[in-house]
């Protein structure tokens, strides 16, 4: 099976800069998208049937913000929307689908924010989601995609001397060490980063800033992931980055896999 996940930062927007030529030309079993940004009355009317596919939309409660959707060939047992959290459920963030012999989970995971504002909120949402992860995984593996907002080691970004936590700052939210020991709970809970996993050295990002030419520079960041349970690593084939897809600050990352 083929999956693709991909933070468009507003599916609107994305529509408009050919992400039906792109997801006609990829053609995946599944597709998970993340800040969506956009309500039942305003997503694309266009994307809501697309033939061969069945469609799930989680969006948050404040208009024009966060939210995720999900496409998939499979029509799943179960579908689960959030955390079953009140105080994390708000935003649009999870959907999971549960299938014969996995669950798919979609989630964009919350950005600490500038000047670290919500990183105590990304602390309870870290924990919370672990818990949940592992919960779902005690009767079937788990495949995690989405923007999980880490940076979890030095070569998963451009520049990781001036963003990290130090003696005299906190460091910058997507690089504090508060957030990488909590991905690295998450891998030693028995998750692997299926890119990492396949390529431990190999540098390439999945996010640029829109400033200071970026992405042209590829002073970027690799934030977005598929994590699997580490019960099906040998039914990995591949996991890439499709850097040259444009339409977002994000490009498309995917995972092929056995399953």
């Amino acid at each position: 099976m083929k999956f693709i996940s991909w933070n468009v930062n507003g599916i609107r927007a994305s529509f408009k800069n050919g992400f039906l030529d792109f997801f006609k030309n990829e053609n995946p079993d599944i597709l998970c998208l993340q800040e969506i940004k956009a309500q039942e009355d305003t997503y694309p009317k266009e994307l809501k049937n697309i033939k061969g596919y069945n469609f799930y939309m989680n969006s948050a409660e404040k208009k024009g913000y966060s939210g995720t959707a999900i496409y998939s060939k499979i029509k799943p047992l179960k579908i689960i929307y959030n955390l079953k959290t009140p105080e994390l459920d708000k935003e649009g963030r999870v959907i999971t689908l549960e299938f014969e012999n996995f669950y798919l989970i979609n989630v964009y995971t919350p950005n600490s924010g500038r000047d670290l504002k919500r990183l105590e909120f990304r602390k309870i949402w870290d924990k919370k989601f672990l818990q949940y992860v592992k919960k779902l995984e005690k009767s079937k593996p788990v495949i995690i995609s989405g923007d999980l907002n880490v940076a979890h080691t030095e070569i998963d970004l451009k520049n990781p001397q001036s963003n990290k936590t130090t003696k005299t700052k906190p460091g910058n939210a997507g690089f504090t060490d508060t957030e990488r020991n909590n991905f690295s709970k998450f891998l030693n809970s028995g998750l692997i980063d299926t890119f990492r996993y396949l390529y431990p050295t190999e540098i390439k990002y999945s996010w640029w800033s829109y400033m200071f030419n970026a992405r042209k520079n590829n002073s970027g960041w690799r934030i977005d992931y598929f994590c699997i349970s580490s019960i099906l690593k040998d039914s990995l084939e591949d996991a890439f980055m499709l850097s040259n897809v444009f339409g977002s600050d994000h490009c498309p990352i995917g995972i092929k896999i056995n399953i």
